[in-house]
């Protein structure tokens, strides 16, 4: 089926639908663990995501603010950045499985994989973050929730 086919045919909203609520539950799934992996290993949240908000926000042109007030900003944008990131990742997901119907584990892997490049390209694209200076833990705490969205979220579409 090509791009225009699908982007016009009918069922599109609910295709949509259907991926907004497959990246949502994908997207709660990654923040669990997550969150559970820094509550075992006892390791800070990561600041790149609202450093990525923070510089976005300056090359826009838009004043979030000083001091406390514009940390806060950028934590709350980059927290909002990586929940539209696997939204669109869902929606992209269920794009996949109108067009094409690949096996769920085929799918699993796809979107953590696309997950994964939409939050790390853009922190690197923007000099934030060097998966190169990562190590294995680095790669794990990244990995692993991204394993996890694709799981959760070809799961939801299937």
């Amino acid at each position: 089926m090509n791009l225009r086919v699908l982007l016009r045919g009918p069922g599109l909203p609910h295709t949509v639908a259907v991926g907004l609520r497959a990246g949502a539950v994908g997207t709660t799934v990654l923040d669990l663990v997550t969150y559970a992996d820094m509550t075992a290993r006892g390791r800070p949240a990561s600041s790149a995501p609202a450093r990525l908000a923070e510089l976005a926000a300056d090359r826009a042109g838009l004043d979030i603010g000083r001091g406390e007030r514009r940390e806060a900003r950028s934590q709350g944008l980059g927290a909002l950045l990586g929940i539209g990131a696997g939204l669109a990742t869902g929606v992209a997901g269920s794009l996949m499985v109108r067009s094409h119907h690949p096996r769920t584990l085929t799918l699993a892997m796809a979107l953590g994989l696309c997950a994964m490049v939409a939050s790390d390209v853009p922190l690197v694209v923007a000099g934030v973050s060097d998966p190169r200076q990562w190590g294995p833990a680095g790669w794990l705490a990244d990995v692993l929730p991204h394993a996890a969205y694709g799981v959760a979220t070809a799961v939801t579409l299937s």
